[in-house]
């Protein structure tokens, strides 16, 4: 299994995967949205798990390709943001690159927190919005 070695953890090292449960994993073209914790580009196992799954799948599909949007919650300056949603996509991008996926088949785009899935003023709000967002077209 490849390892991205970047981002950070929050303070108690949680990517709060088995709280969202229910929200994690939803698939777009069979290459599932990714999670990741406040203030981190850290891609967690579940993401990693998720990433081989995708790969897996961009290899039986050579027709495809894939761009990562990547998205934050609504905390942070919209500069900052924008910066965080780019390394969260490109982590992922990295991550899928090192599993063997061909870089020209991968675009990643950063929304920061522009386009929230969720708005509600809670952690579990928040959770869903700090997401890679996976889109897969025909190439």
């Amino acid at each position: 299994r490849a390892s991205v070695g970047i981002g950070r953890t929050d303070t108690n090292g949680s990517i709060f995967e088995s709280n969202f449960s229910g929200s994690m994993g939803i698939q777009h073209g069979q290459v599932q949205d990714i999670y990741f914790a406040f203030d981190s580009w850290n891609i967690s196992s579940r993401a990693a798990q998720y990433l081989e799954e995708g790969a897996q799948w961009l290899e039986a599909n050579p027709g495809k390709v894939l761009t990562i949007e990547g998205h934050c919650d609504q905390r942070g300056t919209q500069d900052y943001n924008l910066v965080l949603g780019q390394k969260r996509a490109e982590a992922a991008r990295e991550y899928l690159v090192n599993l063997g996926v061909q870089p020209d088949r991968i675009k990643v785009v950063s929304y920061g927190k522009e386009r929230p899935f969720c708005q509600n003023d809670s952690e579990d709000c928040f959770q869903e919005n700090r997401r890679n967002h996976m889109v897969v077209r025909v190439n």
